[in-house]
């Protein structure tokens, strides 16, 4: 590839970004296109799927404007679980996207999980029935999208998640696919043998045949066609993956041994196994990715609000944003004793109870506003820190460390704080693309150019000696509460 350039789409929640790297893995140049989510009803959440699209093409046209670079490949890393529709004839989508967040589909898993049909879910996908998953969502557009069925019997409808979407779109409609990290997310495929499972179609009573064919993470998808964007026809697409995946592939993780967390708008908690490990703690079995290698099978533990429960209490208290919120939270020692469970959206891994919604206790006539802000980071450390040690039990050994990414990351106080919580180490990735960056690494290493990131720096955030009575203290009161809101 020698004096090539890779592109790198990395598409998320709340923005779309991109970069452009040299051959020794550097970023050369960076474009991001913000994206509106919508709430139409209590619970359900959505995106425009042609917004999201547009997004990708505004990205991409500001990198081209930045230079003439000889592009040898494009990459994609997306938002996971967000499930697109849309009609093969046409090239349009049927109805919003729904996103990973929505909870539309919660009464119908708890009816499936009721009918006895989660232990067959899980041993086949590796995950516990719920409304993160598209399979339950796909079912709802099937009953209430009424061109979703005469559609699916004409052979012309197309369901994906967003990379499957944006491979159709670049390719100009040529190709349908999506890959191993991105299908094992859907719950309708089987991460064991690697195929779209046809009782679980049933199970969900979603067709078969809306599927994308799926392939490995490194595959030559296909080509980009002539004016699909400001790039130039043929640029191969050689790697897609998802977002989390991708972030654990640019951190440099290769085997078992360290958590990947993801501080966005939820938060995503990796760590490779040796194998194919089925959880008992509240976490799911995923496909990290795959590639010449063979597949590598992770445990991930998905939080539904995450850092964006720093955006919602500085808005209701009245302040600019996460930021301040951040500095007002630093102005007393603790939250002296107000808890704050953030289950703005359910309540995500390891607990997984979608009837709990965000609840605040321990408040009394001496609760300032900084003691609630604190109790807002403390839970944002506290819910990762619940999934690391799932892990941990999953795995039957110690994790040695963290490593954090997401614009929440750069928050020196919630990393430190993290680091408290745990009492391990929290390493922070200096790049705020490194899922895009680790899209591009696995191009570069198709490529046959290596996989480093050349200007990938790290900062290092060590547990305080001192911090070890009130770790004990705030996991107490938050392990209480959850408890209260877990048996009400």
């Amino acid at each position: 590839m020698s004096g090539g350039y890779v592109i790198a789409i990395d598409q998320g929640t709340t923005n779309t970004k991109a970069i452009l790297v040299d051959a020794a893995g550097g970023l050369v140049a960076k474009a991001s296109a913000p994206l509106r989510s919508h709430y139409p009803r209590p619970g359900w959440a959505e995106q425009s799927a042609e917004d999201i699209w547009t997004s990708v093409q505004t990205a991409i046209a500001d990198l081209v404007r930045c230079g003439t670079f000889e592009i040898e490949g494009l990459a994609i890393a997306n938002q996971r679980e967000t499930l697109v529709v849309w009609d093969a004839k046409t090239g349009n989508p049927i109805a919003p996207a729904i996103l990973w967040q929505c909870r539309r589909t919660t009464p119908a898993c708890e009816a499936l999980i009721a009918n006895g049909a989660n232990t067959r879910v899980v041993e086949a996908t590796g995950l516990s029935i719920n409304a993160l998953f598209p399979a339950s969502k796909l079912a709802w557009i099937l009953q209430n999208v009424s061109e979703a069925a005469p559609l699916a019997a004409q052979g012309r409808l197309r369901a994906g998640t967003v990379d499957s979407w944006l491979l159709y779109k670049l390719t100009g409609g040529a190709i349908f696919s999506t890959d191993h990290s991105n299908a094992s997310r859907t719950q309708l495929f089987h991460t064991g043998n690697l195929q779209w499972d046809e009782s679980l179609c049933d199970l969900f009573e979603v067709p078969l045949s809306v599927l994308p064919e799926v392939r490995p993470s490194d595959s030559r998808f296909g080509e980009v066609a002539e004016g699909t964007t400001a790039l130039k026809g043929g640029v191969p697409i050689l790697a897609m993956m998802g977002d989390s995946h991708a972030a654990l592939y640019g951190h440099g993780v290769r085997a078992p041994g360290l958590v990947k967390a993801t501080y966005g708008t939820g938060s995503s908690l990796m760590t490779l196994t040796s194998s194919r490990v089925l959880s008992h703690s509240g976490l799911s079995s995923t496909i990290a990715w795959s590639d010449k290698n063979g597949v590598a099978y992770a445990l991930e533990g998905n939080i539904t609000v995450s850092a964006q429960a720093a955006a919602f209490a500085a808005d209701v208290l009245g302040l600019a944003d996460a930021g301040a919120l951040s500095d007002l939270a630093q102005t007393v020692a603790d939250s002296a004793g107000v808890v704050f469970v953030p289950a703005l959206a359910g309540l995500g891994a390891p607990h997984w109870n979608d009837r709990v919604s965000g609840t605040i206790s321990g408040m009394t006539l001496a609760t300032t506003r900084a003691h609630i802000a604190r109790a807002t980071f403390d839970a944002i450390a506290l819910q990762v820190s619940d999934v690391f040690l799932a892990m941990e039990k999953d795995i039957g050994a110690q994790l040695h460390g963290l490593l954090a990414d997401g614009g929440a990351s750069a928050n020196d106080f919630l990393m430190q704080l993290q680091a408290d919580v745990l009492d391990r180490s929290v390493t922070r990735s200096g790049a705020a693309e490194v899922g895009a960056l680790g899209a591009a690494a696995m191009v570069l290493t198709g490529l046959g150019e290596p996989s480093s990131l050349s200007n990938m720096r790290q900062e290092l955030f060590e547990p305080r000696q001192d911090s070890a009575a009130w770790r004990s203290q705030v996991i107490r009161n938050w392990r209480s509460l959850l408890a209260l809101l877990t048996a009400a």
